[in-house]
């Protein structure tokens, strides 16, 4: 019989019926031998339920239970929003805003859903919401903390303090040739304003010669040049100026903690000290563009990088201090996979 194909045939045992044949023996239910058969082999039967024991007071008992098999406790099924109000965005770790089994909480810690059907989180605790920042903790580059803004500014006034002592000594001769033309121009000016009655005219004033602007340029290229020499070699060496390391602070890469180098310390200072070229022809521009340059480190997040420490990609760092052990520095891999705890691009 195993040659027959399958298909609808009188059944054997009674000839008054059909029932079908699949190649090897016949399965479902029969039918009427004049019925048309369906197209294909009749729908198999869903398999009978398990009968359920009964207890004494009538009501069925659970199957036992086997060792292999531990109870899971049973997940409270997702609340539906209120009307009027939107549903808040699926936490990580959760299927539709509810937590996973064996998977990490809505809320800090992790930690599963109370029992009994309760509200989840509970009253006072779960997810931040929705739009709060994420508290992340300060990154450490390479290891170590930060530098504080205060103790930048600190550092940037010494340093300030002493280009000007260096410039005011390399600028002796031009300050004295400065004042040379300056005193007979000055006092010509006020013999003129003692003279003019028209506040508001300027005719007949007197004009300062030239060689002031002259004397002013150079000054300014010496200044400069003094500051250039003063950061830049220290920056590159050592990372660290006289404020910076009065202050215990110094400036390193963004990828790596070496020597920053004489080209990256050329490129961190030439964007806060090359303005000071322009002080004869725009001061209060230059100047001001300085200050929000160092200003910038306030605002900036997550490193509290000034706009010339963007441009060179360096950070300024606190140096180990002993007795301060939240100075020490801490086992990091490569920073720009652990600033923050996220991947963070430097530039």
């Amino acid at each position: 019989m195993n040659s027959i194909a399958p298909g609808w045939y009188k059944d054997p045992a009674d000839p008054t019926t059909q029932r079908w044949w699949d190649g090897e023996g016949w399965i479902g239910d029969s039918i009427p031998a004049d019925a048309t058969p369906p197209a294909g082999p009749p729908p198999l039967k869903a398999p009978p339920a398990p009968s359920v024991a009964t207890t004494p007071s009538g009501r069925g008992a659970a199957p036992p239970k086997t060792p292999q098999q531990p109870e899971t406790p049973q997940q409270p099924e997702p609340v539906a929003p209120a009307p009027g109000r939107g549903a808040s965005p699926p936490v990580p770790g959760t299927a539709g805003g509810g937590p996973q089994p064996g998977g990490p909480g809505p809320w800090l810690g992790g930690g599963q859903p109370p029992q009994g059907g309760g509200p989840w989180p509970p009253s006072g605790s779960g997810p931040w919401p929705a739009g709060y920042p994420f508290p992340m903790p300060a990154p450490r580059p390479h290891g170590l903390m930060l530098a504080g803004p205060g103790s930048r500014f600190v550092a940037r006034l010494v340093d300030i303090l002493a280009v000007f002592v260096l410039s005011v000594i390399a600028n002796a001769w031009f300050a004295i040739e400065f004042w040379r033309g300056f005193q007979p121009f000055f006092a010509d000016y006020l013999r003129w304003a003692e003279g003019n009655t028209n506040l508001f005219s300027v005719d007949g004033a007197p004009v300062p010669p030239r060689s002031l602007y002259t004397l002013l340029l150079l000054m300014c290229v010496v200044i400069t040049a003094v500051w250039f020499a003063y950061e830049v070699p220290a920056s590159a060496n050592s990372g660290q100026t006289l404020g910076k390391r009065l202050l215990g602070i110094k400036v390193v890469r963004v990828e790596s903690d070496g020597r920053l180098g004489f080209g990256r310390a050329l490129r961190r200072w030439s964007r806060l000290g090359l303005p000071t070229l322009f002080w004869t022809l725009c001061y209060g521009l230059t100047a001001l563009f300085q200050v929000i340059d160092c200003l910038f480190v306030v605002i900036d997040r997550p490193l509290h990088q000034a706009l010339h420490d963007k441009g060179a990609r360096t950070v300024v760092v606190q140096v180990p201090r002993p007795g301060r052990p939240e100075t020490a520095p801490t086992p990091a891999a490569p920073y720009e996979t652990v600033a923050g705890g996220r991947h963070v691009d430097p530039r």
